[in-house]
């Protein structure tokens, strides 16, 4: 009896088992095939808000350059498969002359050229990335950057001759946001040597590779309060930071001792060149030979510190001074342009993960180490008024750079060789104080309460939901970009307000022809609704002069009623050869039905297209 209660038990959860296991392949099947409808959705959404209306294809130069003014760069590694796949396109086309932008595709090529990267590129398009209105934000940044550019204040570094050849002239901002939002102005792929901002960086390495407690065990992390390079020790014997020379003599030796203790000084500049490399996204990174023999030459009070922190035993055992000097020469010697150091700054603003690889290069908790000593003792002498007037983790170098991580949010890189009295580029000190006094961006400034300085982070007109007021003024303002917006989000585009005033009431009142041409072409909206007082949105742009808009309208109601024509023949069985007034040729209609459909692809014997896609 007692096995049979407990052959019945064991039977009954066998089907509970069993039941669940079936209920969640079916969850997950509903929520995959959920998923890939949304996919499906967005893909279409996107063809049918750039497809040209005479040939029903999408321009993809068009698309590219709608991408682009998002910060999205054409050698994005996340949107790599999507360039592929265009130059395969291209390729099995057999066009001749041209390239890959030039193409149009039809929607079956458009869906599959963008498959893989469409969560990139919907979020693009959804204004999702930390700076959605990335455009005039740039705009905002050129301003600042041309007032900046007037600035002759200071004086190239001297103290060895690669320096001081210089041009003085050299200005540059890099800009990389976390979502691997890009924006470049002035010299920014010149190379330069990075000096003291590759001290962070290998503080980073230490931390990552050894923890906290190991690397803090010699060195400390309190502002000096003294010179950058005096012969001082904090009172436990120890070098005070790891931004100041004496400190960052200290964590090369960490590094060249206690990480891979057996690789050769070679083998330990290729390890660390590696690191700096997936900071940087794989970006252009380098050394200078000169300015490394150069800086061993001019070395004497490096020496002494070195010396001196030997005499006080604060290096590792078996530590060879010379090769770890070497080494501290060589990081500083390594080059890099505005370009690569602000995905760096970008890696560090984003917890460590770089945003164009989207590697996990550093842990958390590291980042928030160096951050943090950034903050406080990143810019030599001027490290406590940095902080104080700028407020955010910044590390400057004598060759001009300035890294400044704004967290969560973007990394700047600023170049431009002709520095203060303390060693900070004078140009890139006031982009700094600038970029502070326009935008929220100190560490202190309060995000809640207006004030009137401009929140970049924040969309253009945000709500809690999109709504009737938002689209309309996109209209009546000229905002294509929102216009998009809103299409792309699934909103109705077609809504009124209370006086039956559509967003093409608006858009022909205002003169807004490329509104006008986007919510006719790419939405579909009616062209002839009537407000309360029963005007058309042609009879608002002849109200208010705008007669190519009323021309434009004319022509699309002609239009309309052509293609009305022909589909009342359509469906009363007139048979496909007749023939379709288009208004410019008489065209058969198989043929009128195929030239918006057909691909441009010609047909590959070897299927090469279905193994591309």
């Amino acid at each position: 009896m007692e096995n049979g209660v407990n052959g019945f038990h064991q039977e009954k959860h066998e089907i509970s088992a069993a039941t669940q296991k079936e209920n969640f392949v079916k969850l997950l099947a509903k929520f995959l095939s959920h998923r890939d409808a949304e996919q499906k959705n967005t893909e279409d959404v996107l063809f049918d808000m750039f497809r040209n209306e005479d040939t029903g294809m999408v321009p993809i130069g068009k698309f590219l350059a709608a991408l682009r003014t998002f910060g999205i760069r054409m050698n994005d590694p996340r949107i790599s498969e999507m360039m592929e796949n265009l130059r395969k396109v291209h390729r099995l086309a057999n066009f001749e002359g041209g390239s890959p932008e030039t193409q149009n595709l039809n929607r079956e090529t458009f869906k599959a050229v963008v498959a893989e990267n469409i969560v990139l590129i919907a979020r693009a398009f959804r204004h999702q990335f930390v700076i959605p209105d990335f455009q005039g934000f740039c705009k905002d940044i050129e301003e600042i950057y041309w007032r900046c550019k007037t600035n002759m204040d200071g004086k190239v570094a001297s103290y060895i001759p690669q320096l001081a050849r210089v041009n003085p002239d050299y200005w540059g901002v890099s800009i990389c946001t976390i979502d691997g939002q890009r924006f470049g102005i002035g010299d920014v792929s010149i190379p330069f040597s990075l000096q003291s901002v590759s001290k962070p960086l290998t503080y980073a390495i230490a931390l990552e590779k050894l923890g906290q407690e190991t690397v803090h065990e010699y060195v400390g992390q309190e502002p000096s309060g003294r010179n950058f390079n005096e012969l001082v020790l904090d009172y436990n014997k120890k070098p005070h930071n790891p931004m100041i020379n004496a400190g960052a003599i200290l964590v090369c030796s960490l590094l060249k001792t206690l990480v891979k203790p057996e690789m050769t000084l070679a083998e330990k500049f290729d390890y660390t060149m590696q690191w700096f490399k997936r900071m940087s996204g794989g970006e252009n990174l380098g050394f200078n030979n000169a300015v490394f023999l150069s800086e061993r030459e001019a070395a004497d009070r490096n020496y002494a510190l070195g010396f001196y922190m030997r005499e006080h035993k604060c290096y590792p055992d078996k530590t060879n001074l010379r090769e770890c000097m070497d080494f501290y020469f060589q990081c500083c010697s390594m080059e890099a342009t505005c370009e690569s150091m602000s995905v760096v700054g970008a890696t560090l603003a984003n917890g460590g993960i770089c945003p164009v690889t989207e590697e996990k290069v550093l842990r958390p908790e590291v980042v928030r180490d160096v951050l943090s000593l950034m903050h406080s003792c990143g810019m030599y002498d001027y490290s406590g008024q940095y902080a104080f007037n700028v407020g955010l983790p910044a590390k400057s170098g004598v060759s001009g750079g300035i890294l400044v991580v704004i967290p969560n949010v973007m990394g700047i890189y600023c170049w431009s060789p002709p520095l203060d009295p303390l060693g900070n580029s004078c140009r890139g000190l006031q982009f700094s104080q600038e970029i502070v006094s326009s935008f929220n961006f100190h560490r202190y400034d309060n995000l809640k309460h207006a004030t009137n300085k401009k929140d970049p982070r924040r969309h253009r007109y945000e709500t809690k939901g999109l709504s009737i007021v938002n689209l309309l003024f996109s209209a009546a303002s000229g905002d294509v970009t929102a216009l998009r917006r809103h299409k792309l989000s699934g909103m109705d585009v077609t809504l009124s307000d209370y006086d039956g005033r559509t967003a093409l009431h608006l858009a022909a009142a205002e003169g807004h022809k490329d509104c006008v041409l986007f919510l006719l072409e790419q939405c579909g909206v009616p062209y002839d609704p009537r407000d309360r007082w029963g005007n058309m949105p042609i009879d608002e742009a002849e109200t208010f002069g705008h007669h190519t808009i009323v021309d434009y309208l004319k022509a699309w109601a002609e239009k309309k009623e052509r293609q009305n024509h022909v589909d009342e023949h359509h469906k009363n069985g007139v048979a496909d050869e007749d023939i379709v007034r288009t208004g410019k040729k008489d065209v058969p209609l198989g043929e009128y039905d195929k030239s918006a459909h057909s691909s441009p692809l010609p047909q590959d014997d070897s299927d090469s297209r279905g193994s591309m896609l």
